[in-house]
This record gives structure tokens, C-alpha cells and sequence, in this order.
């Protein structure tokens, strides 16, 4: 099934969730019909899913921690009491599934270390099976596009080559109207623009006006959906990097290696037993080997240490946490 699906309206469509049907067939040159009915069917069976707004939470003045937990449950009864939690706690923002070393992979958004202490205490007082489990605090994220699906390599340069979210940014003060539409977003990325004002209460235009400067500002920097790699044959692993003696040089280099190779769909740089998450995904399993192969080769006087873990599933995925709209200092 999958050799016969179109690769290339995947990339397109996973790669913006709000892009219009018109612009998506004549970026195919297709019909507006058959890549209407392409889309209703690649949401239909799943293959796309779970559409996400991009927003960089660091505008927000919030922390990203993320938690690798350990043996966690025994069956898929108690895995899928654990996700349904987790997916309800107003500060978890994205929910994975691995295989390999830890078992579940969850971000926690939080306004500091100490709400983020409490959130994680709450979770493993209601799970103890939970208890073992390893913390890192992520830094900065560089978003790639899965270029390696396409048939047609001509169709990247309608996407950006990469997007950054996370680091030092200066926190933004959001007013009531701004967050009703950031509160849309989070909730339904493709809401359209007449829903979107009459739920946020306000007209079109300035519906409009506020969205543009949001993405102006890049606050918000995108709009996705999640691919099944299951469906679609794609192996997927996060490699975690140890690194010793790193010079801004190398690291220049690092960013540079990962940002021309196909595959890799997003870099972490962090602070904990590691220093950068690497995600990588190919069609080919042999891909992946020669990336980690390259990468220990080309940087072996920097590497110090070395871990890969297999992705799953993805149950959850925001980039910012419900809490936010609850609080009333979360908006002035």
C-alpha cells in the first residue's frame, strides 16, 4: 500500500496542516478534486494525524523538561491508562512511545523547575511504576522537513529549510485577544478564519491582523501534522550524544552535517547525561546506519558517548501546555 501513495502530497500536507487545497494541487500539478480526495483519504486511514501548531514556548517564558521513563507499565491496558493521564495533565505537551533503553518519552512545559518538580511528582504518585526515570531540560530545537520522502526534490523549496524554537528569547505580554486566537490554534491548527474569530469573538479581519503578527514575530512558526511512520514503513530513532572537547567550530559543523542530510528531522541541543537528541527518520533502515556511522566517523574526537532508541508511537504533541489558559497571569 505504501509504494502507492503519493510521498510527495504527504511531505506538502504534513509540512502545513492550514495549506489550501488550490495551492497544494498546483504545487503537484493535479486537480484540485483528485488532491482533495488524496487528502480526505491519507486523513482517513491515518497516515496523517494529529495536526499541531508551532508555537516557541521560550516567548511564553516557559521551560522545556523532558522525561524518559523506564519500565513504566507491563500490558497495553496500563499503558493506555498512563497516556490517557499524562495526555490530561494540563502541562504535558507531547507523549512518545519507544523501544530500547526507556519506554515512554514525555515533555512537561513549565514555567520553572519547581512547577515542573510538582507536575512530576503528581504523575509518579499516581503511577509508582513511573519512578525510574531520567530528566533533561532541552535548550534549543532545530525542526527539519522529512525531505527524504520526496520523489520530487524541487518540492523542498516551497518549505523552510529549518525552524528554530527554544533558546534566550525575551518574554512576550500577550492581551486578551491574542491569546483567544493562540488558544484556537493550540486547540485546532486548521481552524478556518470565520470559526476562528466567532470562537476567539472577534471579526475576521482582526483575526487575520493578529495571526500575521504572531508569525511575523515567530511566535508561531508553523503549522504540522504527525506522520505515521508505522503506515508509511518509515524507521524513526532518537540517537542521544554524549560530547567532550566541543569548540563552536565543530558544533557549526554538527548543525551544518544534520541540516544537508535526509533523514534527519530535528536536532536538540540539551542538558543532562546528554547533549544533543538527534531524530532520524528514513524508508531504508541501511540510512540510518551509515548517518551514525558518518557522524561517529566525522566527529569521533567529540563524541564521547553513544545511545539510539527506536520510536513507536506519538500519543501527544503541543508546543504549548492548556495551563496557560487558565491562569489569569498568563494574559494581562
Amino acid at each position: 500500500m505504501a509504494k502507492k501513495l503519493d510521498k510527495n502530497l504527504i511531505f506538502l500536507q504534513s509540512e502545513d496542516c492550514r495549506a489550501r487545497i488550490k495551492d497544494l494541487a498546483a504545487a503537484l500539478k493535479k486537480s484540485s478534486p483528485l488532491t482533495k480526495y488524496s487528502m480526505g483519504q491519507l486523513e482517513k486511514e491515518g497516515i496523517i494525524k494529529n495536526p499541531y501548531c508551532i508555537f516557541d514556548y521560550s516567548y511564553f517564558g516557559l521551560i522545556l523538561f523532558k522525561v524518559y521513563f523506564k519500565g513504566g507499565y507491563i500490558g497495553e491496558k496500563d499503558k493506555s491508562k498512563i497516556i490517557s493521564t499524562l495526555s490530561d495533565n494540563q502541562y504535558v505537551v507531547s507523549i512518545y512511545e519507544l523501544a530500547g533503553e526507556y519506554d515512554l518519552a514525555v515533555e512537561i512545559l513549565s514555567p520553572n523547575p519547581s512547577r515542573f518538580n510538582k507536575e512530576l511528582k503528581k504523575i509518579i504518585d499516581e503511577f509508582p511504576t513511573l519512578n525510574n526515570h531520567k530528566i533533561t531540560l532541552n535548550m534549543v530545537t532545530y525542526i527539519y522537513p522529512p525531505t527524504f520522502l520526496l520523489d520530487d526534490p524541487e518540492l523542498a523549496k516551497r518549505v523552510k529549510s529549518y525552524i528554530v524554537i527554544g533558546g534566550d528569547r525575551p518574554v512576550e505580554q500577550f492581551d486578551k485577544s491574542e491569546m483567544g486566537v493562540i488558544k484556537c490554534l493550540l486547540e485546532n491548527p486548521r481552524i478556518r478564519f470565520t470559526h476562528l474569530a466567532k470562537k476567539a469573538n472577534m471579526n475576521v479581519n482582526t483575526a487575520k491582523k493578529i495571526l500575521k503578527k504572531l508569525r511575523d514575530k515567530k511566535i508561531i512558526r508553523g503549522y504540522k501534522y504527525t506522520i505515521d511512520t508505522g503506515k508509511l514503513y518509515i524507521y524513526k530513532y532518537r540517537i542521544f550524544i554524549k560530547l567532550h572537547n566541543m569548540s563552536q567550530e565543530k558544533e557549526e559543523q554538527l548543525k551544518e552535517i544534520f541540516l544537508m542530510t535526509k533523514g534527519v528531522t530535528s536536532m536538540n541541543k540539551i542538558v543532562g547525561d546528554w547533549n544533543l537528541e538527534l531524530d532520524v527518520e528514513s524508508l531504508e533502515k541501511t540510512t540510518v546506519r551509515q548517518l551514525i556511522t558518518k557522524i561517529r566517523e566525522d566527529f569521533k574526537d567529540v563524541i564521547e558517548n553513544f545511545n539510539i532508541m527506536e520510536y513507536y508511537d506519538t500519543y501527544k504533541k503541543k508546543f504549548l501546555p492548556s495551563y496557560l489558559f487558565f491562569q489569569e497571569p498568563a494574559v494581562i
